[in-house]
């Protein structure tokens, strides 16, 4: 499921628009495709405040976000978007 859940996640990210709740329900499925009692062993959280968290009804922490993340065995990456200045 890697790449499979590298390729749903970027491009949640690209279509949310903003949509912090839109990108936790991608990864609570991915979460339910790999077992959500290891990923809330993995994360320290429980298996019904993952549950809750990546419904796609609220918007979880950035905390919470990462801890899943890393569970999953992926990394959040940054780059400047097309036309972007970064100073």
């Amino acid at each position: 499921m890697g790449r499979e859940a590298v390729r749903i996640v970027s491009t949640c990210i690209e279509e949310a628009d903003g949509g912090a709740a839109f990108i936790a329900k991608a990864l609570g499925d991915i979460a339910r495709a790999q077992g959500m009692t290891e990923i809330a062993r993995q994360t320290g959280l429980s298996r019904e405040s993952l549950y809750k968290a990546l419904s796609g009804e609220r918007s979880p922490s950035f905390d919470t976000v990462l801890k899943v993340v890393s569970a999953l065995g992926l990394k959040l990456s940054a780059d400047v978007r097309d036309g972007a200045e970064v100073a």
